[in-house]
């Protein structure tokens, strides 16, 4: 179906032709009256003639050419101004329901952006609720029309009527007759969208079913008003369980992409890594449970999979949970392990990026991995490998960077591996090739707890750096910079080492878009929330 056309006119004194006489053509000729036009209600003589339209008619409202439809009819019965030709034809025989919104072209593209953020608020596939909801009125209404009491429920009309929430007394079996229109209204009214949008084709019978004996006392009991298992429906409607991995990058809140922070308020169960900073887990509301690895030396398989247990426990009942990781899923977070996981346990995970430390880190210590005649080339290993053992590290190259995560905590190890790493011979194809030491003199930084107020830089070489790192003692999170990148910026001044502390990388941003006062804007932000939640 191709997109409808939405618009607005002046349509004093025009002529609306309407083809048919159910509810919709109703609808259609109060609308026209509203608006100053004339409807012409166009319906064989024995057509079921909507009560409300009937009224209509007979107060002299509406014209009904009792008659079918002919092509003609459209040049034959409008104004003489427009040589007969009818301003408007709406066809009410049929058709699909739409979501329609003007700004009576004022807006500028303001109604299709209104229309689209108000349709995705709606629950998925609410078209067929509606498609249903619309099944069950019409059954009613062929069913119970003939005694013409029933109430107008018009969705078009823009307030309730006075009896809307009148009360229906045991003895009153008049309007006993109406119950099942009335509490379709009433639920169209008063239900939440989710529980509407669960409403499925089985139901249509057990509520047409329902008050089928309006004088049979049980019909009018308290226990009988609602012919649908609410609970049932609200179990129907209950969020999908939704797993999300997500990186929540080096450290500020000011580097959280908007989607981590989205999930991070609206997550029903936070799963975070042990080195999420505390600026970041500031901003969870007070109401989400927060689940910590408990992971440290010979305990990180186990604390791995206590997390994943708890994840699974959390989505067999239903919740969002968030897997919180520090930088990016995907760079030594385990996330394609944690995404296998649970894909194979029934639940597809969302991945959510985050700015890796291994890229964000060298940057705010004014490292450029790479520069032009100086470093061509960034290789980003970890320190530490499965089951902790230590990996092989990259030979040396010239023109190349190295990014070193989950490292400080053996970095005497890695130098000498580095540095005193004799040439070897691998096997590679029958043929053998070398590996290069790297030079005692590299430049190299460790950076630690990146982007947050703490931060510190220590600019070394490869000769003297665990030395530094064992007198300056570790601040974790850290990695370690290795290449001559290192000192294309800012050098360490012939020292052995230099040490430089706190964060300026946001320095002059405050007044132009708060970025470091995100921080505290972001916890605002989650307190608002929560104090609006208790109340």
């Amino acid at each position: 179906m191709p997109p409808l056309l939405l618009t607005a006119h002046d349509c004093v004194g025009h002529v609306h032709l309407i083809v048919g006489s159910n509810s919709i053509a109703n609808a259609r000729c109060m609308k026209s009256i509203e608006v100053g036009a004339k409807p012409i209600v166009i319906a064989p003589p024995e057509a079921e003639i909507h009560y409300a339209l009937r009224d209509r008619i007979e107060g002299g409202q509406v014209k009904w050419i009792k008659k079918d439809f002919e092509d003609k009819d459209v040049t034959n019965l409008g104004r003489g101004e427009v040589e007969n030709v009818v301003d408007a034809v709406f066809v009410t025989m049929g058709g699909k329901e739409c979501l329609g919104i003007t700004t009576s072209g004022k807006g500028c593209k303001l109604a299709t952006r209104i229309r689209r953020e108000v349709a995705a608020l709606l629950p998925p596939n609410f078209g067929s609720a509606v498609e249903r909801l619309g099944t069950i009125r019409r059954r009613i209404w062929e069913e119970d029309h003939r005694s013409q009491t029933l109430e107008d429920d018009d969705d078009d009309l823009p307030a309730q009527k006075p009896t809307f929430n009148q009360l229906i007394t045991e003895s009153d079996h008049s309007a006993a007759k109406t119950r099942r229109i009335r509490w379709l209204s009433q639920i169209c009214e008063y239900w939440p969208l989710r529980r509407l949008a669960s409403i499925t084709d089985g139901d249509i019978d057990t509520i047409l079913q329902a008050y089928s004996h309006p004088s049979h006392p049980s019909s009018t009991t308290q226990n009988s008003t609602s012919p649908l298992d609410i609970s049932s429906l609200d179990l129907r409607a209950r969020p999908v369980p939704r797993i999300i991995l997500a990186g929540s990058g080096p450290g500020s809140p000011a580097l959280l992409t908007l989607a981590t922070h989205r999930a991070i308020q609206t997550a029903t169960v936070i799963l975070a890594d042990k080195l999420v900073p505390s600026p970041i887990l500031d901003l969870i509301p007070r109401r989400t449970p927060l689940h910590i690895a408990r992971k440290f030396p010979g305990n990180a398989e186990a604390a791995q999979q206590e997390l994943l247990s708890l994840g699974l426990e959390a989505l067999q009942k239903g919740e969002t949970v968030l897997r919180l990781k520090q930088g990016d899923p995907y760079i030594y977070g385990r996330g394609s392990e944690e995404y296998t996981w649970f894909e194979e346990k029934g639940f597809k995970p969302i991945v959510l990026p985050g700015i890796t430390s291994a890229l964000s880190a060298p940057l705010f210590a004014r490292v450029p991995c790479t520069s032009r005649g100086v470093s061509d080339q960034v290789v980003i290993c970890t320190g530490t490998g499965r089951k902790g053992r230590a990996p092989e590290p990259p030979g040396y190259g010239e023109g190349k960077t190295v990014v070193f995560l989950m490292a400080l905590h053996r970095v005497g190890e890695l130098v000498d591996s580095l540095v005193a790493m004799p040439s070897v011979e691998e096997e590679d194809g029958g043929e053998g090739r070398k590996r290069g030491v790297w030079p005692k003199e590299t430049p190299c930084a460790v950076v630690e707890r990146a982007s947050c107020q703490d931060q510190r830089v220590i600019r070394s070489t490869l000769e003297f750096v665990v030395q530094a790192v064992e007198n300056e003692g570790s601040r974790p999170p850290g990695l370690l910079v290795l290449g001559t990148a290192c000192e294309v910026l800012k050098g360490r001044g012939g020292a052995r080492w230099a040490v430089e502390e706190g964060f300026d990388g946001f320095e002059g941003l405050d007044d132009v878009i708060g970025l470091h006062a995100g921080e505290g804007e972001m916890r605002g932000m989650a307190a608002e929330r929560e104090s609006a939640s208790a109340t």
